[in-house]
């Protein structure tokens, strides 16, 4: 199965923490039988890809929240 876009690259302002945030944008993919959040700087520099787990169908507002919590993760790491 080939990949299918779910949701087209869209741009974000993330909230960190202190005023601190990060410009991204994102997409979100199948790709088989899988789904992906894709993760880059607005420059298209790759930051990470999230599996999503079966079953997990998210509205728009879902997957901000859950892009913020990526990235506060890989800052903390």
């Amino acid at each position: 199965m080939p990949k299918s876009t779910i949701q087209d690259w869209t741009e974000s302002q993330v909230l960190l923490k202190f005023d601190e945030h990060r410009d991204v944008k994102y997409r979100i993919f199948r790709d088989g039988e899988s789904t992906f959040q894709e993760i880059c700087d607005i420059d298209d520099t790759p930051i990470h890809t999230l599996e999503i787990p079966d079953g997990m169908k998210l509205d728009k507002t879902s997957y901000e929240v859950l892009l913020r919590f990526v990235l506060l993760d890989i800052i903390a790491a």
